[in-house]
């Protein structure tokens, strides 16, 4: 499927990537989707409750976590990947950051590349030019196993901003053209951090590139409201519907439902008009 960014986010709503994770020891839902036909069932759930954009992840990338070799990652991806491209007209996203795994499901018929890296592997930042489909560039400090160790920054925000700068100037130069930015909400942050990134997200915007936000389940939520990581829906659609008020384009969560429904009464609010069908704007 050919997906282009433009296109995609022309309308006066706020898009949902759902989130579909084959791994057995991501933070939150990992090893609940390991096998092909839950990882089937989840994904049509999401399809069915508004999800606009399917998000397949083989590798965790919580605090702490181990890579996993390209082959082992591409065995849990591949199938899924494959049955939904071959069975829905829903956009597939795959989250990687091994050039080997994202040339082999863009070739396979993935629409997006998500890369957690923010294309600092120059390889990979051929493999997204040479296939020429769209990249969301996230910031993360440092790797996975290292991102939560000597967190530092001078201003959060300006730090951030000058690191997507930098990232996109190289993209464009190696020629990827479809870029979406995300500041990588509990990626080498702390609390503090999250909640100042989210109150001044529209500084984002300046840089000229759709944004993508994740918040969906993150541990600033349990910290602000004590909630273990399975009762964070609340605290999800409430920073959901802030990130979007501030111009998030694109919402990446788990639970779909709940944060597409609150999202429509907000997108409804913000552009002052009802949809007479019931349908979404």
């Amino acid at each position: 499927m050919k997906l282009h960014w433009g296109d995609y986010l022309n309308r006066k709503t706020t898009l949902l990537m759902g989130i579909l994770n084959v791994t057995p020891d991501s933070f939150s839902d990992g090893g609940s989707f390991v096998n092909l036909e839950d990882a089937i069932v989840q994904a049509h759930r999401m399809i069915q409750e508004g999800a606009d954009i399917l998000d397949i992840g083989g590798q965790s990338t919580r605090p702490g976590s181990i890579p996993i070799t390209p082959k082992d990652e591409l065995h849990r991806v591949l199938p899924i990947l494959e049955y939904l491209t071959r069975e829905t007209t829903t956009p597939v996203s795959v989250d990687t950051f091994c050039p080997e795994v994202a040339d082999a499901c863009l070739s396979a018929g993935a629409a997006i590349l998500n890369d957690v890296c923010g294309l600092r592997n120059p390889i990979m930042r051929r493999v997204v030019a040479r296939h020429g489909k769209p990249v969301v560039l996230m910031h993360m400090l440092g790797n996975p196993r290292t991102m939560q160790q000597s967190i530092s920054y001078g201003d959060v925000v300006n730090d951030l901003k000058n690191f997507f700068e930098r990232r996109i100037r190289e993209a464009e130069d190696d020629g990827v053209r479809e870029i979406m930015i995300d500041p990588g909400i509990g990626f080498g942050k702390t609390t503090e951090h999250n909640m100042e990134i989210l109150h001044r997200l529209q500084e984002f915007k300046s840089l000229g590139y759709p944004l993508l936000i994740g918040v969906s389940r993150k541990s600033f939520i349990g910290d602000i409201t004590g909630r273990p990581v399975n009762d964070r829906v609340d605290g999800t659609i409430a920073a959901c519907v802030i990130a979007s008020m501030k111009g998030a384009d694109v919402v990446r969560v788990h639970d779909v439902k709940p944060v597409k429904q609150a999202l429509q009464v907000a997108d409804a609010i913000q552009c002052r008009r009802t949809p007479t069908d019931g349908s979404p704007l």
